[in-house]
């Protein structure tokens, strides 16, 4: 008997969810009209929203300004992304410019996934995505300083291993 009460429960989530993505095709069978997905937060998402916000002035305000402030340092003007002997002729300056561009790449390149964990766990846990989520931030930002010294190696440091 459970087993036919579980097969049934299975049969009805597998009919809605049919309904919801195909509402036209199922619609002599769907019950239930139009379906809406709403996610329910817990009293503590406000953590979640401000690591968020954090998230953002980590990400385009602190490490733009690191970029722009090298871009002003090497004189590597837009739109080139990277330094190269066409428009920063020490080496040493070249490579120390596009460690600090890579980083904040790397970081842009890492922030959607970063946010779309950060608002799945924190429905269910919101105080401990929004810590996890903080000490992930201060470890971009060990990540950033290590990678901005224009030595490759020194992008992993205390403060990386403890954002990972």
């Amino acid at each position: 008997r459970a087993l036919e009460a579980n097969c049934w429960h299975i049969a009805v989530r597998l009919q809605l969810c049919a309904c919801w993505l195909h509402p036209r095709l199922y619609a002599s069978t769907c019950s239930l009209g139009t379906m809406a997905a709403v996610a329910v937060a817990k009293p503590g998402f406000g953590y979640v929203l401000g690591t968020a916000c954090a998230s953002y002035l980590v990400h385009h305000i602190y490490m733009s300004f690191k970029v722009v402030k090298a871009r002003k340092q090497f004189g590597v003007s837009y739109p080139a992304l990277y330094a190269d002997s066409s428009n920063c002729s020490d080496e040493k300056n070249r490579q120390t410019f596009n460690c600090v561009q890579r980083a904040h790449q790397n970081s842009l390149e890492n922030q959607p996934i970063f946010l779309t964990l950060l608002s799945l766990s924190g429905l269910q846990y919101p105080v401990t995505a929004a810590t996890f989520g903080a000490v992930y931030l201060a470890g971009r930002i060990g990540y950033v300083q290590g990678y901005s010294t224009g030595d490759p190696q020194k992008r992993v440091n205390y403060m990386t291993a403890l954002g990972y």
